[in-house]
């Protein structure tokens, strides 16, 4: 097996660098080192001293923006104007971490209200979960990391962060800036290495939190593979449903789908996939939708610009056409785009009515592909929206607020956007998928949560 992995530009495959892979065996010392690092309390980071540190690191991060804008764009081919985007939420997730280590705090657990419970003083304390392992996913390198290194290092916690081969440099650049920012060897340890050397390190029984974005495939096997004890959260994928009804406001709800259905080329967990639109409004839908998209600038990531640049690499490319195509074949009618531009690129697609049994139907997606569907009784759109195993974040175009309601109250999703895309997110907010989506909670504050557990004091006096 090659010990060298090859990060290439997925706008044009140019090689932007290559770099090594760990062993397998070089894993037990980057546990060991993260556990020793944990056990012993003098080394643990007091609150003021990570405050330090992350603020810093931000005050970092602010003056570097182009140079992390055009790091993320040369590995992850995201457009200019996202991954710029994507660096300001980044940023903005750090002092989000930094304000909430001070809410990082215990309760007074009430005492006295039996006969046996008197002459005590009970409260609970937060204390740092353990050693935490991290994967992450390729659709947003550097404010991903910034999700799994920053919250457990606010957290108090040693983190391992393996990211994604494809896209390797934004973390590694975040791992520089905090180390430059002050933070002690050891808090964080990246590791770039093989399936195997993964699933080796999350299961073992010195980690304490396991943390991961990606497939549910992967995902799932290894949670299924933990050691007891080992808490963990779970990102994955949906199929991001939309409601819209014969009332929705077009002026503004047509920018809005639009952006979140193919902002990163569709390669984000809550892009808007399907879209259920009431039948007395569908052609005019349509007409709008389609008239939109085709403003779209598709190209070169780098150009500020370009709205939808390349899939991750020409195999993700591949398979999109053959979904669509499947779909085609199946009965669905193309309405716009369905083919590529280049080895990367597809362009940006709207498929008519395809069968709840195609690929593109009852799979997500993960590219630049939007089906709409027509419906009559909202309840069956409902249905038909709940019928997928994946359910995350999904959104409804109205203005009745009684309709609103409704659906909100029926769809079997994590959070439902009213006027809003599916994408919607800030970084502050509670993040993630239920069902086979996803277990546990993202979110800055969340995360770190997430990554703390709670301790028990009871003072017994006859004081008291």
């Amino acid at each position: 097996m090659e010990n060298t992995v090859k990060i290439r530009s997925p706008y044009d495959q140019k090689l932007v660098k290559e770099l090594t892979l760990i062993e397998a065996n070089e894993i037990e010392n980057i546990i060991q080192n993260a556990k020793s690092l944990f056990d012993d309390q003098s080394l643990w980071l007091p609150a003021y001293q990570k405050i330090e540190v992350l603020e810093k690191a931000a005050s970092i991060m602010n003056a570097r923006i182009e140079e992390l804008t055009f790091l993320a764009i040369s590995e992850g081919g995201k457009p200019y104007k996202d991954s710029k985007a994507e660096v300001l939420r980044a940023i903005k997730g750090v002092k989000l971490a930094v304000e909430h280590i001070s809410q990082l705090k215990g309760e007074q657990v009430p005492m006295a209200l039996t006969e046996a419970s008197l002459n005590r003083l009970a409260f609970t304390i937060k204390e740092p979960i353990g050693v935490v392992a991290a994967i992450s996913a390729f659709n947003h390198p550097l404010n991903l990391a910034v999700h799994q290194i920053v919250t457990a290092v606010a957290a108090g916690c040693p983190v391992i962060f393996k990211p994604a081969l494809a896209t390797p440099l934004s973390s590694l650049a975040l791992a520089d800036i905090l180390r430059e920012a002050g933070l002690p060897s050891g808090w964080l340890q990246i590791v770039l290495c093989s399936k195997e050397a993964a699933e080796k390190l999350v299961t073992d029984p010195r980690i304490s939190f396991f943390s991961f974005i990606g497939s549910a495939k992967v995902g799932w096997y290894l949670k299924s593979k933990l050691s007891q004890g080992t808490r963990c959260a779970l990102e994955h994928g949906g199929a991001a449903p939309v409601i819209v009804e014969q009332d929705a406001d077009f002026a503004e709800m047509i920018p809005d789908l639009v952006k979140g259905s193919f902002y990163h080329a569709g390669q984000v967990c809550v892009s808007v996939q399907k879209i259920y639109v009431n039948q007395d409004i569908c052609d005019l839908f349509i007409q709008k939708f389609t008239q939109a998209t085709n403003k779209l600038i598709v190209g070169d990531p780098s150009e500020k610009s370009t709205d939808v640049g390349p899939l991750i690499n020409s195999r993700e490319a591949d398979r999109v056409a053959e979904w669509v195509k499947e779909a085609i074949a199946d009965g669905a009618e193309l309405i716009t785009g369905g083919t590529r531009v280049s080895e990367t690129i597809f362009q940006p697609t709207i498929l008519f009515n395809p069968p709840e049994s195609s690929k593109v139907s009852c799979k997500e997606i993960f590219g630049p592909v939007v089906c709409i569907y027509p419906f009559t009784v909202r309840d069956e759109a409902i249905k038909k929206a709940n019928a997928l195993e994946v359910h995350f974040q999904a959104a409804v175009f109205t203005k009745d607020l009684d309709i609103a309601f409704d659906i909100v109250k029926k769809l079997n999703a994590t959070a439902v956007m009213i006027n809003d895309h599916t994408a919607f997110r800030v970084d502050w907010m509670p993040f993630g998928g239920r069902d086979s989506s996803g277990i546990g909670m993202g979110g800055i504050s969340y995360s770190m949560n997430e990554m703390t557990r709670e301790k028990l004091m009871v003072i017994k006096s006859k004081n008291l």
